[in-house]
């Protein structure tokens, strides 16, 4: 009988987290590329997806130069735009930097988030004290080895 190998199954924290980097690149900001993945909390559903960039319809750039202030709309904020999903659906967010404080609280007026999984810190964590006042889980992944 052959030896079977035994292999590491990536966690669906991992693959959601990777799919938040392919949306990432999809963005049009110069200074920082972004994605968000919003799913059921038990993974089972893909709920909405963003990345940042422009608003549709308008030059695929940024629209100033100037860091934190360059116009794109933020990969959460897409993603929130894009969640039909009612406030009452438990979710958990992907998003490949921990987000700002006006994020923060876009997701936290979403509705149903128990739990947000970041792998970049960003310049500011005020965000981590506004999501811990309200209840939500904020957990740093690290990049599978």
């Amino acid at each position: 009988m052959a030896e079977q190998q035994t292999r590491t199954r990536p966690s669906f924290e991992e693959i959601y987290m990777e799919l938040a980097h392919t949306l990432a690149e999809r963005s049009t900001c110069r200074r920082m590329n972004v994605g968000t993945v919003i799913t059921s909390t038990d993974y089972r559903k893909v709920l909405a997806i963003g990345y940042n960039g422009n608003a549709a319809g308008l030059p695929n750039t940024c629209d100033r130069d100037e860091a934190g202030n360059c116009g794109c709309l933020h990969s959460e904020e897409n993603a929130v735009i894009n969640c039909d999903s009612p406030r009452s659906t438990e979710k958990h967010v992907f998003v490949t930097h921990l987000p700002c404080s006006q994020c923060a609280k876009r997701l936290i007026n979403l509705g149903g988030v128990k739990k947000i999984f970041y792998r970049t810190n960003y310049r500011s964590t005020a965000s981590l004290d506004i999501l811990k006042s309200v209840g939500i889980d904020v957990v740093q992944l690290e990049k599978r080895a």
